[in-house]
């Protein structure tokens, strides 16, 4: 898949669960948008992925290859080259990002069976995720949408839910190489690439508001539409929509 193979950083990215993270990418305008996320969120264990789940290709590859040219024992060639050489793997953690470097030959002493091996070389950079829809933020709940707080409409839950398992399903096929990417969803399924696009969002939703939807205890007002491209952090997911986790309504019968 083409998403793979620009990728210079599959098969060495984790997330700081210790998950791997795989290529994907979306499309939006025109334009591809790549990123890599945890093995654990496309496969449908979203409360054992890492702290970032998912990142931005933009963000992390130009991060990575300065380190590299920097500090790895090789440093000539391109990119990917570099990547090959020098990458032994890179964690993604909340506060940093963390390249370890090939080891480079082993000082002779270290074939004596019981030499010590030398540690690998670790590179620490200080990192912040961004949330990667900022536009996400200008949709803002009405007075009227905070003070009701009766529980979401059976019918508006129910479109939520398929939409949400449509998402992940996509996502899969994505990520698995089943597809090339949303426009070939888009054509079986006879929708536009851009709502392929926003239903994958869905996948990246935090799980316990996913739960909190599949028990009826998301407000009125809080449907498909709120929740497309979600922040990437999963508390900016309920500050976005004006809740606490706490103050989903309880579903009444």
């Amino acid at each position: 898949a083409r998403t793979a193979s620009c990728a210079l950083l599959i098969g060495r990215i984790y997330d700081d669960g210790g998950n791997r993270m795989t290529p994907t990418h979306a499309q939006k305008s025109g334009r591809r948008y790549r990123y890599y996320i945890s093995s654990a969120l496309s496969q449908g264990r979203p409360e054992e992925a890492g702290s970032v789940p998912r990142i931005a290709a933009q963000s992390i590859e130009p991060l990575v290859i300065s380190a590299l040219r920097e500090h790895g024992p090789d440093q000539a060639g391109d990119d990917r080259t570099l990547v090959k050489g020098s990458l032994e793997r890179v964690t993604v953690c909340a506060g940093s990002i963390e390249i370890t470097l090939v080891q480079g030959d082993q000082p002779e002493e270290a074939a004596e069976p019981d030499a010590p091996t030398l540690p690998p070389r670790v590179i620490s950079i200080a990192w912040r995720p961004t949330p990667l829809r900022r536009a996400r933020e200008i949709i803002l709940p009405t007075p009227e949408d905070c003070a009701d707080r009766r529980p979401i409409r059976a019918e508006t839950r129910a479109t939520l839910l398929r939409a949400i398992a449509s998402g992940r399903c996509w996502l899969d096929e994505i990520v698995s190489g089943t597809v090339a990417g949303p426009a070939e969803i888009a054509a079986r399924e006879g929708c536009s690439p851009r709502r392929v696009s926003m239903l994958i969002s869905l996948a990246f939703l935090a799980p316990d508001l996913v739960r909190a939807a599949v028990e009826g205890r998301l407000p009125r007002g809080v449907g498909l539409t709120r929740l497309v491209d979600p922040p990437l952090a999963w508390s900016e997911q309920w500050r976005m929509l004006g809740l606490s986790r706490q103050s989903a309504p309880k579903h009444s019968h």
